[in-house]
C-alpha cells in the first residue's frame, strides 16, 4: 500500500526522484499514465494488469468507455527507476500534469500520483473545506 506525501523537483530533462518508500512497491519497472484531476498515476505492473482487465470489460459500444480507455492507455508508458532513484517522465505527460519544477508525489493505496506542487496545494486547500461533506456522501465507510 502506498501512503504519504513527498516533495521533489523535476529537472529540465524530465527526471524526478521516486521516494524510496515507494520504490519497492512500484518495482524496477512500472506504468505511468494520465490520471484524473490533471495528475499522473503510477501503477506497479501487477496492479496495472488488474486495471487493464477491468477496463477490457467495459462495453465497446459505450462512447464514454471508449473515450476513457483511449485517454488512459494512450498516455501509458513503462518507466524504469535509474541508479539514482529517478524516472524520466515523457514530455507529453509532463505537459498534461503541468510538471515544470516543484512536484508532489503522493501515495494513494494501490497507486502513486504525481502532481505539480501548485495543483496539489490547491486541491488540498479546496478539499479540506469540504472533507466532512465528502465523507458524509461516501457509502459504507466507518472510521
Amino acid at each position: 500500500m502506498f501512503m504519504g506525501e513527498y516533495k521533489h523537483n523535476i529537472d529540465t530533462k524530465g527526471r524526478i526522484i521516486v521516494p524510496s518508500k515507494f520504490r519497492d512497491g512500484l518495482g524496477e519497472t512500472f506504468v505511468i499514465t494520465r490520471g484524473l484531476d490533471q495528475c499522473l498515476f503510477a501503477y506497479p505492473i501487477d496492479e496495472w494488469h488488474l486495471l487493464e482487465e477491468k477496463l477490457k470489460k467495459l462495453p465497446l459500444t459505450k462512447k464514454d468507455a471508449r473515450a476513457f480507455t483511449r485517454f488512459f492507455f494512450s498516455g501509458a508508458v513503462e518507466c524504469e527507476v535509474d541508479k539514482q532513484g529517478r524516472i524520466n517522465i515523457p514530455a507529453s505527460l509532463r505537459k498534461y500534469a503541468v510538471l515544470d519544477k516543484e512536484c508532489a508525489v503522493i501515495g494513494v493505496s494501490n497507486r502513486v500520483e504525481i502532481w505539480s506542487d501548485q495543483a496539489w496545494t490547491g486541491y488540498v486547500e479546496e478539499s479540506e473545506e469540504s472533507f466532512s461533506e465528502i465523507a458524509e456522501n461516501m457509502l459504507d465507510i466507518d472510521f
